[in-house]
C-alpha cells in the first residue's frame, strides 16, 4: 500500500512488452463496486476470496505484470501461485514515505481505519513476514519510478529463464 506498485508495474510492463493487470482494478471492474464498497457492503474475507479467484485467474497468463493490492500475499496460496507463474517483486517504502504517499487517499478501506503512522506501522509489520516472502524487495522511499523499474530489470536479467519466453 503506498509503495508504487501500480505505478513501477505499469512502466515496467511498458519496458519488457508486457501486459498489465492491477488485481485490486480487475476485481472493481469484475463486481462493478468500488474496493471500499466491497469492504463496506461484504466486508474484508469476501474480497480476500474475490482476490484469491484474480489470482488464480492472471496466474495462468504470460508476459504479464501483475500489481496486487498489499494483502493479497497474506494467503499461502496466492503466494504459491504468484512464485509459480513468475518473479514475484515486494516494493517498501519508509513508514513515512508510505504514509505521505496516502494522507490523502480514501479508497483504501484498510489505511482508512489506520490514518495514524502507529496503526499503519501495525498493519505492516503483520504483513513483514508475507512480504518477506518475495524473490526480490525493493525500497521505493525517495525514488523515481524509472530508477526502480532499472532496478527490478537489472536484478530479473540476472535470474535464469527471464526473457526467454
Amino acid at each position: 500500500m503506498g509503495t508504487g506498485k501500480s505505478s513501477v508495474g505499469k512502466m515496467l510492463a511498458k519496458e519488457t512488452g508486457y501486459l498489465y493487470c492491477d488485481l485490486d482494478a480487475m476485481i472493481v471492474e469484475q463486481i462493478g463496486m468500488t474496493i471500499n464498497e466491497i469492504f463496506a457492503i461484504h466486508g474484508e474475507a469476501f474480497f480476500r476470496d474475490l482476490e484469491a479467484d484474480a489470482v488464480k485467474q492472471v496466474s495462468s497468463a504470460a508476459r504479464l505484470v501483475v500489481a496486487t493490492g498489499g494483502g493479497a500475499v497474506i494467503r499461502e496460496e496466492n503466494r504459491a501461485l504468484l512464485r509459480k507463474s513468475g518473479v514475484v517483486v515486494n516494493l517498501e517504502a519508509s513508514l513515512e514515505e508510505i504514509y505521505n504517499r496516502l494522507s490523502n487517499d480514501s479508497e483504501r478501506p484498510l489505511f482508512n481505519d489506520r490514518k495514524s503512522p502507529g496503526k499503519l506501522a501495525e498493519l505492516l509489520e503483520q504483513r513483514e513476514p508475507y512480504y518477506a516472502d518475495a524473490d526480490i524487495r525493493i525500497d521505493t522511499t525517495g525514488r523515481k519510478v524509472e530508477d526502480v523499474v532499472q532496478e527490478i530489470l537489472l536484478l530479473l536479467r540476472g535470474m535464469s529463464g527471464f526473457g526467454n519466453s
